[in-house]
């Protein structure tokens, strides 16, 4: 493990909960009637009575999602996790879908332990072709002055197809020597839908000195599995009202999925 991801997560498989903010203003689906920080607050304060070992803020509902994301949004993000700030009690990461200079820029505003992003490969995507630049990304983090800020590279982008005919666990190796991430996450096609545990499995097999996380679809019923293989995991959409992406966190469910994953750390 990274010195980064060590200082932020310890030693523990750490368990990751999402706070879905509400689309920001700039996105199609705003509505300027809902009260943003409120919900933000109840899905913080529900993952971490829950006991998640940390938090991340993303804004999964700003759909169509951007590979420059709208000055306003990003700025939206920052005056909200600003003001949840001296509420927040574990380490806590942000996602500024699908842009990672906005994603180290609210990292760095807000005082972030870590950024999640697509920071490498070459992709058709159903935003169009994506060419994430990580040698620009993590120059930025550093011109900001938070070398510190640890960096998650997602190498199986949702939403997309890697045009890199290589196979993923070779594309994940390549990228830990050519970019130097913290940890590398394996994803499902979509939001909320699990990643193979063959990929996981394989992708650990050749970074058994890097942390390997789980990045999406993990539920209740699969959490035991993936912990025996990935290094921690990312959940969001299991935790919701009904188990769907769009709803806010409900404490019982995210009380549920802790306990299990508490076991299977055990």
């Amino acid at each position: 493990m990274t010195e980064r991801f060590t200082r932020v997560f310890g030693e523990t498989k750490p368990v990751i909960g999402m706070v879905h903010i509400g689309a920001l203003p700039g996105a199609p689906l705003h509505d300027p009637s809902v009260d943003l920080l409120a919900a933000a607050r109840a899905d913080l304060h529900a993952l971490q009575d829950a006991g998640f070992d940390a938090v991340m803020f993303g804004n999964e509902n700003d759909r169509p999602y951007e590979f420059q994301v709208d000055a306003a949004s990003t700025a939206t993000m920052a005056f909200l996790i600003g003001q949840l700030k001296s509420e927040i009690t574990v380490p806590f990461g942000v996602n500024m879908l699908w842009d990672p200079m906005a994603t180290v820029a609210v990292g760095v505003a807000t005082g972030a332990s870590f950024v999640r992003e697509i920071f490498t490969g070459t992709y058709a995507s159903d935003m169009g072709p994506w060419t994430p630049d990580a040698g620009k990304a993590m120059r930025y983090r550093n011109r900001l002055g938070r070398p510190d800020m640890a960096m998650l590279y997602n190498v199986s982008a949702e939403f997309a197809h890697s045009l890199d005919r290589r196979p993923l666990p070779d594309r994940a190796r390549s990228a830990v020597f050519s970019s130097i991430p913290d940890a590398v996450l394996v994803s499902g096609q979509i939001t909320g839908e699990a990643a193979a545990m063959s990929d996981l499995e394989a992708v650990k097999a050749v970074l058994p000195d890097i942390a390997v996380l789980a990045n999406t679809g993990v539920k209740h019923e699969t959490v035991a599995d993936v912990l025996s293989v990935a290094d921690g995991c990312i959940v969001g959409s299991s935790l919701k009202v009904d188990g769907d992406t769009w709803n806010p966190v409900d404490p019982h469910r995210a009380r549920d999925f802790m306990e299990r994953a508490r076991k299977a750390r055990a």
